[in-house]
């Protein structure tokens, strides 16, 4: 039993832990950053890293309606960093 409390008390532990470590290295899902992202974006000449941070901003708006703010925040820094590549 007392085995059982500690599993699930370090489980409980790990999954808050990492979107909180997630939002501390990249960009933070927010709208604010999604429409920042997403405009630099637009602003990119049409080539394959244009593309990519697309598909990015998808996963990332995705991941957010789903309530994944780790994964959001991690694609849409993805996104931000290929839009810095212009």
């Amino acid at each position: 039993m007392i085995k059982t409390l500690i599993g699930a008390a370090a489980m409980a532990a790990v999954a808050f832990a990492v979107p909180a470590h997630a939002a501390k290295r990249g960009v933070g899902c927010s709208g604010d950053n999604l429409g920042k992202t997403e405009s630099a974006i637009e602003a990119m000449a049409d080539t394959e890293v244009k593309f990519a941070a697309e598909k990015e901003m998808s996963l990332a708006q995705d991941a957010m309606l789903n309530g994944k703010m780790g994964a959001c925040g991690m694609h849409l820094t993805k996104a931000a960093r290929a839009s810095m590549a212009k």
